[in-house]
């Protein structure tokens, strides 16, 4: 276990630089100059060249690439050029909330999508397995902002059980804060069932088939010993690893349900980052999350082993 975490630790480190210097230099391809953004309406020749020498803007790419990796190594992803503040202060207000999103929709997803695809792939050719298939053809095909939007004319405007927009932290008022984000991680943890329930079903039954459950049946085991014990455990395996990789999906892909339900969340954090051309903000958020996505990658694979003894050698 010791040698394949170092291994992969070894791994990770040139792909974070590679995924670092794609960042810095896509962002230089962006259209506009964050110099001339900041300058301001009058854009005066001499504020506009200081704001070039403080900032580094007439230095060489590579030169303006090393003074960035320098500062991300010690922590500073530079100042936002929007509101001025550092990088590091906007990220630490706005991942938590994305994370909770995050998080709940996963939850919502395993919840839904790995009984409904276990109970499919056990009850295969019934109506359960019919009305698993149909709702993961709705999950897949239904657009989030729609959903979305229907969920807050539903529950917010007809019922008036949720609010329909905002955000409250957990740490101020939990039950306002489950209130407030349950709509929109359904909205994000929908499709994400859907997909998990058609994986789910399809390693069950290739599970269900092999020679180790055959046996455990003719030994005379409880059908339900057979299917949680031997079937489920090893037919979760890839799941494991869907599963993680849809979470760091989220992070990223949650900018549609975040402006629909007003989320000051990662999504919304960096559209507007887009829009305003603030640079510093788009290169440590897409880089946060790429590390993120990296590092759940490597949960993945080491949950991959706990829960399959095989692959431990």
């Amino acid at each position: 276990m010791l040698n394949f975490l170092a291994r992969r630790l070894v791994q990770i480190v040139p792909t974070l630089f590679f995924v670092s210097v794609l960042i810095f230099s896509l962002q230089q391809l962006l259209p506009g100059d964050p110099a001339l953004v900041m300058a301001g309406e009058e854009r005066d020749p001499a504020v506009i060249e200081q704001i070039r020498r403080q900032y580094r803007l007439d230095q060489p790419v590579p030169v303006q690439y090393a003074y960035w990796i320098k500062g991300v190594l010690s922590g500073d992803f530079g100042e936002s050029l929007r509101n001025k503040m550092p990088v590091r202060e906007l990220i630490a207000q706005k991942l938590p909330v994305t994370l909770q999103l995050g998080s709940m929709a996963i939850l919502i997803a395993l919840l839904i999508g790995i009984p409904a695809g276990i109970v499919a792939a056990v009850k295969k050719g019934s109506a359960w397995d019919y009305g698993a298939n149909l709702f993961a053809l709705w999950g897949i095909s239904t657009p989030n902002f729609w959903l979305g939007i229907m969920l807050i004319f539903l529950f917010s405007i007809e019922l008036g059980w949720l609010p329909a927009s905002g955000y409250v932290p957990l740490t101020e008022n939990w039950r306002a804060s489950l209130a407030v984000t349950i709509m929109p991680a359904f909205v994000l943890g929908n499709a994400i069932a859907a997909i998990l329930m058609r994986h789910t079903r399809s390693a069950m039954l290739y599970v269900l088939g092999s020679d180790y459950v055959r046996t455990a049946r003719a030994k005379g085991l409880l059908e339900r010993t057979v299917i949680l014990k031997h079937a489920m455990r090893n037919a979760l395996t890839p799941v494991i690893t869907l599963g993680a990789l849809e979470f760091g999906t989220l992070l990223s892909g949650a900018v549609l349900t975040e402006q629909i339900f007003s989320i000051p969340g990662f999504g919304k954090l960096i559209v507007d980052a887009v829009f305003n051309r603030d640079y510093a903000v788009v290169q440590g958020v897409v880089l946060v999350t790429a590390t993120v996505y990296i590092t759940l990658n490597l949960v993945a694979d080491i949950a991959y082993i706990l829960v399959n003894p095989r692959l431990r050698g």
